[in-house]
């Protein structure tokens, strides 16, 4: 039998995406999504909505991407009711995924939806240009 010889190839390319990040992240945003119904008695989480949770490789850090249904204003009093939250969010996820190292909770803004809709407005705009008839 011949035996083929390997080709290396650069780090990061051809690597298969590694998928236990992932699915603790799933995990993550659904002890979060039961936390914010039960469990958090803070009040400027309310409207609050968890969008997705990006885990890193090592799953030391959880980055928690939410909107928030309201002003400008409600979204900074959601990030302090976030940061306010933290410890708590951490020692909660800590007892209940049981992992070596409790995830330290990152709090973003997801900003991909508002973008969404910007992107279909220009897109119907378009549109609607095209369909006039020229003067």
């Amino acid at each position: 039998m011949k035996k083929t010889k390997e080709i290396a190839l650069p780090l990061g390319l051809g690597r298969r995406p590694k998928r236990r990040p992932q699915r603790v992240g799933d995990l993550v945003m659904e002890e979060l999504s039961l936390l914010l119904l039960h469990g958090l008695k803070e009040p400027r989480l309310l409207n609050v909505t968890v969008t997705r949770v990006s885990m890193t490789d090592d799953l030391k850090q959880a980055i928690i991407y939410y909107t928030v249904m309201g002003s400008p204003r409600q979204e900074k009093e959601a990030a302090q009711g976030w940061e306010r939250a933290k410890g708590f969010i951490r020692s909660h996820l800590a007892k209940q995924l049981q992992l070596r190292y409790a995830p330290e909770p990152v709090f973003k803004v997801d900003r991909i939806e508002a973008q969404q809709r910007r992107i279909e407005d220009l897109l119907t705009e378009i549109k609607k240009e095209e369909n006039e008839p020229a003067p």
